[in-house]
């Protein structure tokens, strides 16, 4: 049976997978895409939400979200919950790059207050915020501080002079999980976080600054204190080398932990181990130290970047009322109470690969200033594309464990990018609308091509139209700094 065959229709660009698919799915697939983007989805990315769901201890179904393509395991721009009496955890369901993450600062400046400087600001974000494969970051760790940044994350930089102490309050779990253990860290990811703490790195991940060209929602962009014509600077970064060694650590564990625990799965790189195991609560507390890692890379990163529009426009980071709007993590697995359409509670484990939370109003994860309304969701789009800030939403937290799309989502590989697109022609392309981009080399410039990507215009659309976050003001981006 083709699994095409049975997708079933339910609402307006909301699709499911049904159990009867395959006998082994103990859950249902829920997919948030519109027609064409399921046409033009692969059918390995289905096949995977498939297979998510054979899982021992999923809860209700399977989310795959308006951005959704095929990964390791599970799909990029997937949701999956599982009971904690007798779930699972899997690394797969959190990738390599563990909480990848954006971060959104606000300013009091315009457009106008810094174009003539636009050129010179690039270069100096350029040469002070490291990024490329293999950068070092912009501090130098002695070795025994990698187990404080691990263990205490974002309020680690703070505490060593590395921002400000209301940043915190802005940062998806105020930037530090604290079940992180570094003792459960391999001495081989320590020696590959040390020298990488503040840079960018490379791939999709960037350095942005945009302006703020339209609001959709007035009286909620207000309260995240977002104005039409404000710069803001746009961060997108993760938890480099030491992340990804903590993965691939782990994975080796667990392809021998699921078979000791004679869980049957449909798909090795699905390796997991139940809940209460202790291969599963060593990986969690070792992957929650990376995801404190990569908070606090961005936290130094978010320092150097306004170290150095003070050092070009010549004043004050507060004068120019630089302060952070909100900070999600993409990548992590975390402990979450959540209540069904029935009105029923549960505790999970809700693993996002690719994925933003985005948790509607009342939920008191949230901070105090956006309770009412619901948390900021950051959704960056591709070099020379717009992004976006949506909120939020009670739909969110009913259907999709409160999350929705991360980004645009790739379509072609980095191979196939470097192939169909010239690096000379897409700089000649931003530069005609009028956008500044610096990188680290060419084939970057090819391989994270907007043309390797979905519209995210269109993944926006599909999250807002589905009522799983909804719009409040569009970035335009000014200049673009890639790794």
């Amino acid at each position: 049976m083709n699994i095409r065959d049975i997708i079933c229709k339910i609402d307006k660009d909301v699709y499911e997978i049904p159990g009867s698919y395959n006998k082994k799915m103990r859950a249902r697939g829920r997919l948030y895409l519109d027609d064409e983007s399921l046409e033009n989805l692969e059918d390995g990315a289905l096949e995977q939400i498939a297979n998510v769901a054979c899982l021992p201890g999923v809860y209700q179904y399977v989310v795959g979200l308006p951005d959704m393509h095929f990964g390791y395991g599970f799909p990029i721009g997937g949701v999956a919950a599982f009971n904690q009496r007798n779930g699972v955890v899997s690394p797969g369901g959190v990738g390599f790059d563990i909480n990848c993450g954006v971060r959104l600062i606000k300013t009091n400046l315009t457009k106008q207050d810094i174009e003539y400087k636009l050129d010179e600001i690039v270069e100096a974000l350029f040469k002070d915020i490291p990024s490329g494969v293999g950068s070092k970051g912009m501090i130098t760790l002695e070795e025994n501080e990698i187990n404080d940044v691990l263990d205490h994350g974002a309020k680690w930089a703070v505490d060593n002079g590395y921002g400000w102490k209301e940043d915190l309050e802005y940062l998806e779990e105020n930037g530090c999980i604290e079940q992180a253990d570094s003792n459960l860290v391999s001495e081989k990811a320590k020696k590959r976080g040390i020298p990488q703490l503040g840079s960018l790195g490379s791939g999709n991940h960037f350095l942005e600054i945009q302006v703020v060209d339209e609001i959709y929602d007035p009286e909620i962009a207000e309260i995240y204190d977002l104005k039409e014509g404000m710069v803001t600077i746009m961060i997108h970064s993760g938890s480099r080398g030491c992340g990804h060694q903590i993965c691939s650590d782990y994975l080796r564990i667990m392809d021998k932990a699921y078979k000791n625990h004679n869980i049957d799965i449909p798909d090795r790189q699905l390796a997991c181990s139940p809940l209460d195991t202790q291969e599963a609560q060593n990986y969690l507390k070792a992957m929650f130290a990376a995801a404190n890692y990569a908070w606090a890379n961005r936290q130094i990163i978010t320092h150097g970047v306004r170290k150095t529009f003070e050092k070009i426009l010549g004043k004050s980071s507060k004068d120019m009322d630089m302060g952070i709007v909100y900070d999600v993590a993409h990548n992590i697995a975390k402990k979450e109470s959540h209540v069904n359409e029935k009105g029923v509670s549960s505790d999970l484990i809700v693993h996002r690969k690719g994925a933003t939370r985005a948790f509607g109003p009342g939920r008191v994860e949230v901070p105090e200033k956006y309770r009412e309304v619901g948390q900021p969701v950051l959704i960056p789009g591709t070099m020379g594309t717009s992004s976006y800030v949506l909120h939020g939403t009670q739909k969110a937290m009913l259907e999709t464990f409160g999350s929705t799309a991360h980004g645009a989502g790739r379509v072609l590989s980095r191979k196939k990018a470097k192939e169909d697109f010239s690096a000379e022609d897409i700089k000649r392309n931003l530069s005609n609308k009028g956008i500044k981009l610096k990188a680290a080399s060419d084939h970057i410039i090819a391989e994270e091509s907007p043309g390797a990507y979905k519209d995210v215009d269109n993944v926006v659309k599909i999250s807002h139209e589905t009522g799983i976050a909804k719009l409040v003001v569009k970035l335009s981006p000014l200049a673009v700094i890639k790794g």
